[in-house]
């Protein structure tokens, strides 16, 4: 197995992500390496079963956005601990996709089957439990009681927004501020811990991690938003899933929120009842999408990037690594482009 960070991910990912490494110099370069490298020996140093579908999670690929963070935070000097802390946060995120899987019994995944799909149920869930029991071992061995608890916080946090993602499920009664209050928790939570962390464990220092926190929450409240624009727009071969992915399990999502305020066959529409089936699924995103409500969502989540850009003025970086956050920032809008 010759896995190397720079595999990961599409070919348009890694295109967004190259001016990033480029501002980041050759220390980041040699950060995600590393992060790359032990994500792979924890994934097969635990049992063939356990390994492949721990691999297969791995090699579906992702920009490593949450340890690129941590590392940019944390310094291109940061040493083991910084890595130890990215290969958390990336384990803690991958064990959530594979959990989502099996509660929306999702096929795809960045294009692949996924494991609830190849091998059940129980396969899938035993592979999240290992995955983010494997994160939280990791942060322990940098020996930070601080970086422990940034990370369990944000981990409760997750679990809290997924509750109400589940009570919310098929609603018609759910509010923009409702969307974003699970955007913080299920998302954001883990964008601030990562920029945390990298504060703790690096260089910049602990004085500068609620700054720094501040930076990630809302880089990690629009990427959310962007992410529910584009499961509406699609195409597939772009999202690595069937468009209207999130209307088949009954996530309720900004711009159906924004369309159900234009449309009103949309806000009477029975989500359970009528949409069953990607053909379905794709008429409404059609509907969704002629509403204008997609314009107001990207529009929403350029407010937060902004937000987040100007959170950097309180923090003493160096020019090339607040130009590489900056261009982190930048290419969570390119996504939707």
């Amino acid at each position: 197995m010759s896995t190397t960070w720079s595999d990961t991910g599409s070919a348009p990912a890694l295109a967004q992500l190259a001016p990033v490494l480029s501002a980041g110099g050759p220390g980041l370069s040699r950060l995600l390496g590393l992060c790359e490298r032990r994500l792979l020996e924890i994934a097969e140093g635990h049992g063939e079963t356990l390994g492949r579908h721990a691999i297969s999670t791995l090699e579906a690929g992702g920009k490593r956005l949450r340890p690129m963070l941590v590392f940019l935070c944390a310094g291109e000097e940061g040493g083991d601990a910084a890595v130890r802390a990215g290969v958390a946060v990336e384990l803690l995120h991958m064990a959530t996709l594979v959990h989502d899987d099996v509660l929306d019994r999702a096929a795809l995944r960045r294009g692949r089957p996924t494991v609830v799909k190849r091998a059940g149920r129980a396969a899938a869930t035993a592979t999240g439990d290992f995955l983010f029991s494997r994160a939280f071992a990791e942060l322990a061995l940098t020996r930070d009681a601080e970086a422990v608890r940034v990370l369990s916080s944000a981990s409760s946090a997750l679990a809290r927004g997924e509750l109400l993602q589940r009570a919310d499920a098929w609603s018609d009664s759910v509010t923009p501020e409702r969307y974003l209050e699970r955007c913080r928790l299920k998302t954001a939570r883990l964008f601030e811990a990562a920029c945390r962390l990298g504060a703790i464990l690096g260089s910049v220092g602990p004085e500068s991690a609620g700054a720094l926190g501040t930076f990630g929450a809302p880089i990690g409240v629009a990427f959310q938003i962007f992410d529910d624009v584009l499961d509406v727009s699609g195409p597939t071969e772009r999202t690595g899933k069937d468009r209207g992915a999130d209307l088949l399990d009954g996530t309720i999502t900004l711009p159906l929120i924004l369309a159900r305020r234009r449309d009103q066959e949309l806000a009477a529409l029975d989500l359970r009842a009528s949409v069953t089936d990607t053909a379905q699924a794709g008429a409404v995103c059609d509907r969704i999408a002629l509403s204008g409500a997609l314009g107001d969502a990207r529009e929403e989540a350029l407010r937060f990037i902004a937000e987040a850009k100007a959170a950097l003025t309180d923090v003493t970086l160096p020019e090339h690594r607040r130009e590489a956050l900056d261009l982190v920032a930048d290419g969570v809008v390119e996504r939707y482009a």
